[in-house]
């Protein structure tokens, strides 16, 4: 039981924040990192999986990783309507906001991370 559930949770938080969109700022002398919190939940995490209720429901809405980083406190049944103001907002100040079409799609572009951090000099 801890296995498998211990696999999937790994599957969806590893999906939602290694993947070549994925910033990963580094702080500065002093341990700061120069970023809005806003920001920069929006540059390090991505979304999967948008369109899809039932996957949405099955993963407790942890799909939409932006959307739990910005508004922690509510329920991820708002998630998916939240995603559409959330979206339309970033683009209006030029911020990122990252989202793959499926969950097979992120674990495609997450392994192709991992394929690139494998091989960096």
């Amino acid at each position: 039981m801890h296995l498998i559930a211990g696999f999937i949770l790994s599957a969806i938080f590893q999906t939602a924040h290694i993947m070549p969109t994925s910033e990963f700022p580094l702080p500065d002398a002093n341990g700061y990192i120069d970023n809005d919190w806003a920001i920069h939940q929006l540059s390090t995490t991505c979304n999967y999986s948008p369109k899809d209720p039932i996957f949405s429901w099955f993963v407790g809405g942890l799909n939409f990783q932006v959307e739990h980083h910005l508004f922690q406190s509510i329920s991820h049944v708002h998630y998916r309507k939240l995603s559409k103001i959330v979206k339309q907002t970033a683009e209006e100040f030029k911020v990122p906001y990252y989202s793959s079409k499926s969950f097979l799609h992120a674990v495609y572009e997450h392994t192709m991370m991992l394929k690139k951090l494998g091989t960096a000099a």
